[in-house]
C-alpha cells in the first residue's frame, strides 16, 4: 500500500510545520513503519467540525485529536464570535470530563479564546456537560466548549460547542462556524498564547447554584419524605457524575445511596469496563451486584461527561434488568404527566419533545393526557433548539431520546443525567409510595397505552473504507427500498436527506418539514417503524426497529414481549443486516 498524494502533502506539512517536536516523530515513526493504512487515517483529511464540534481518537495528525486540531477549532470558533458580537466583550464558558487529556485539552481551548481577546470562565476541575449548558445560560456566555468524547472508548476525545443559548449549534450558525474552522489553512493563524487577565476559574458556586435550581423542579417531594431511604445503587462509570449526582440525590431528600467504589474514581483508562457506555450491560456488572448484596431499589450509571444514564430495576422474579432509553424515557414522561395532572398543573400550555427514533409510545401518552408533543431530528441538539424557540411561549416538562439521554426543565439546553437521576429516583419513590415499583409501572403503562419494543442494531465501519460502505448501505436503501418488512407492507418511506414522505400505497409524496438529514424511515402497514441513520459521532450505521401490540394484562406481558422480539428479528433478517 502506497500513501496518496493528498496525504503524503498533509504530512509533510505536519513535519515541516509550527508543530512540536514530539508529534513530528510521532508521525516520523509511523513512516519508518511504513505503517500507511494508520497514516492514511490520521491524514487523509482534516478531522471535521460537525454540527457538534469533534470527536475522533487522539493522536497526531489531522484527523486525530490533539492539541493543532482543538486550537484550530477553537480560532474557528472565536472568529465566528467577534464577528457575530462585534464590539462586545465575548464570555465563553469551558469544562472537561474525566478522560486522558481532557484537561490538557481544556487548557488549550481556553488559552486560545483568551488569546482572542475573550473573557473565559473556566471550571477549575472536571464537571459534567450539561452543568456546562448550565454556566452558559446562568453567566450570560456567547459559547462554550465542553471536552468530552462521551461514551466512546479510552482513544478517544472530543470537543462540544454550544451557542450562546446553551444549545448546541444549528442552523445557520453551525454552518458559519463549521466555515470559520475550514478557512483556517495554517496553524500559524491559531493564537495559542494565553492571556491570564481573560480567564475566570469557577466551580462550586456554580453547582450550588444547578442543584438548587435542579431541587426547585421536583413534583413529588411528599412521596421522597416518605420513601426517602429507598436504597439507590450508583456509579458514575469513573466519570464527572461523581461530582453532582450524589449530591443532587441528597438535596432531592434520599438518605440510602450506595455508591459502586471501584468506579466513583475519575480515570481516563475506565479501567472496570470495557467501553464506559451505560447502555452496555457490562459496564453495569459491578453496579448490579451491588444491588443484589444490598438488594436495591433502583440502579443508576451514568457516561463519563454524565449527560446520559442507564437505570436498572428488580423485575417480579426478583431478577435486576436492564431497562433500554425507550423505556426509561417512556416511564419518565408517564410519571411526569401523571404527577403534573394529579398536582392540577396540566393547563395546556405544557409539551414534551422526544426524537424521531425514540418510541412512539411518548406519543401515544401525550396524547391521552392532551399534552403538546413534538418530534425532532436525532441528536439532543433540536430539542434544545425547539426550547429556546419556544421559551416563554409554553412550559418544557421534559424530553429525551433513546440513547439514555434526557432532560426534564428548562435549566440547560443539552440532555442531562444529573436531573435525570434525581427525577428517576423521585419516579422510584413516588410509585413505591402507592405500592408499586418501577417495573411494575412499566407493565401499567403497556396495559394502557400498548406494548412497545425498539432495539437498536449499530454495524461498525472503521476508517475511510468503511465510511464509503456506510454510503453505499444508504444509497441502497434509498433507491430500492424494502417491499415488506417483518410479513407488513411497507406503506410509508421517509427520506429525511430529501425532506419527502412518500405514501407508497397511495403514490403521494409531501413535504416532511424537518431539516435534511441522512435519515430513512420505512413505516409498515401494521405500525412497524425501521429507521437507518448513520451515526453523527461513531464509525457506525445505526437500524432502529420500533414494533407495537396490544397488551391485555400484566400477566400476558413475556408472551408478547417474545412475540415482539421474533417480530423485530424477522424484520432485521428482511434487511439484511
Amino acid at each position: 500500500m502506497q500513501l496518496e498524494a493528498a496525504t503524503l502533502n498533509t504530512i509533510n506539512e505536519w513535519l515541516n510545520g509550527n508543530y512540536d517536536e514530539k508529534t513530528k516523530q510521532e508521525i516520523q515513526q509511523l513512516l519508518d513503519k511504513e505503517a500507511f493504512t494508520e497514516l492514511t487515517d490520521s491524514f487523509y483529511r482534516s478531522l471535521e467540525f460537525g454540527t457538534g464540534g469533534l470527536r475522533g481518537i487522539m493522536g497526531a495528525g489531522s484527523n486525530r485529536i490533539n492539541k493543532y486540531t482543538i486550537g484550530t477549532a477553537t480560532q474557528g470558533l472565536c472568529n465566528y464570535l467577534l464577528k457575530k458580537y462585534p464590539g462586545e466583550k465575548v464570555k465563553v464558558a469551558v469544562a472537561h470530563d474525566s478522560r486522558n487529556n481532557s484537561d490538557y485539552f481544556a487548557k488549550i481551548t481556553a488559552d486560545v479564546f483568551s488569546a482572542n481577546g475573550i473573557h473565559v470562565y473556566f471550571f477549575k476541575a472536571l464537571r459534567p456537560t450539561p452543568e456546562l449548558s448550565f454556566a452558559i445560560r446562568e453567566l450570560g456566555c456567547r459559547s462554550g466548549v465542553m471536552l468530552t468524547a462521551s461514551h466512546n472508548p479510552k482513544e478517544y476525545n472530543g470537543y462540544k460547542a454550544y451557542g450562546a443559548d446553551g444549545g448546541q449549534f444549528t442552523a445557520p450558525d453551525d454552518t458559519l462556524v463549521m466555515d470559520e474552522v475550514a478557512a483556517i489553512k495554517s496553524i500559524d493563524e491559531v493564537k495559542f498564547d494565553r492571556i491570564d487577565n481573560n480567564i475566570e476559574l469557577i466551580g462550586e458556586e456554580i453547582d450550588q447554584l444547578y442543584l438548587d435550581k435542579i431541587t426547585e423542579l421536583s413534583v413529588s417531594p411528599e412521596a421522597i419524605s416518605r420513601q426517602k431511604d429507598l436504597k439507590i445503587v450508583y456509579s458514575p462509570i469513573h466519570g464527572t457524575g461523581i461530582t453532582l449526582v450524589p449530591k443532587a440525590l441528597e438535596q432531592f431528600g434520599f438518605t440510602n445511596l450506595t455508591l459502586v467504589e471501584e468506579q466513583s474514581t475519575p480515570d481516563g483508562n475506565f479501567p472496570t469496563v470495557v467501553y464506559p457506555n451505560p447502555e452496555e450491560k457490562e459496564a453495569l456488572t459491578l453496579a448490579l451486584k451491588k444491588a443484589q448484596e444490598i438488594d436495591a431499589d433502583l440502579v443508576l450509571a451514568t457516561d463519563p461527561d454524565a449527560d446520559r444514564v442507564g437505570i436498572a430495576v428488580k423485575n417480579n422474579d426478583g431478577e435486576f434488568v436492564l431497562l433500554n432509553g425507550n423505556q426509561t424515557g417512556s416511564l419518565l414522561i408517564n410519571y411526569l404527566l401523571s404527577a403534573w395532572e394529579e398536582k392540577g398543573k396540566l393547563t395546556g400550555d405544557q409539551y414534551i419533545v422526544k426524537t424521531i427514533v425514540t418510541s412512539n409510545i411518548i406519543e401515544t401518552i401525550a396524547k391521552a393526557k392532551n399534552v403538546t408533543y413534538y418530534n425532532t431530528l436525532t441528536g439532543f441538539k433540536w430539542i434544545g433548539h425547539l426550547m429556546t424557540s419556544l421559551e416563554g411561549k409554553k412550559t418544557f416538562i421534559g424530553g429525551g431520546e433513546e440513547s439514555y439521554g434526557y432532560l426534564i426543565g428548562e435549566l440547560v439546553r443539552d440532555k442531562d443525567a444529573v436531573v435525570s437521576c434525581a427525577f428517576i429516583a423521585e419516579m422510584t419513590a413516588f410509585y413505591k409510595d402507592k405500592g408499586s415499583s418501577l417495573y411494575n409501572a412499566m407493565l401499567d403503562m403497556y396495559v394502557e397505552y400498548g406494548l412497545y419494543k425498539e432495539e437498536l442494531v449499530s454495524i461498525t465501519k472503521k476508517g475511510k473504507t468503511g465510511a464509503e460502505e456506510i454510503k453505499a448501505m444508504m444509497e441502497k436503501f434509498r433507491n430500492n427500498p424494502p417491499v415488506t418488512l417483518g410479513g407488513s407492507k411497507v406503506a410509508t418511506l421517509k427520506d429525511y436527506e430529501l425532506g419527502i414522505e412518500t405514501d407508497l400505497i397511495a403514490n403521494e409524496k409531501k413535504d416532511l418539514g424537518f431539516p435534511k438529514s441522512d435519515v430513512l424511515q420505512f413505516i409498515t402497514e401494521d405500525g412497524s417503524i425501521i429507521s437507518a441513520r448513520p451515526s453523527g459521532t461513531e464509525p457506525k450505521i445505526k437500524f432502529y426497529c420500533s414494533v407495537n401490540a396490544p397488551l391485555k394484562d400484566k400477566a400476558g406481558f413475556k408472551a408478547a414481549d417474545a412475540e415482539l422480539s421474533a417480530k423485530v428479528k424477522a424484520i432485521m433478517n428482511d434487511l439484511e443486516v
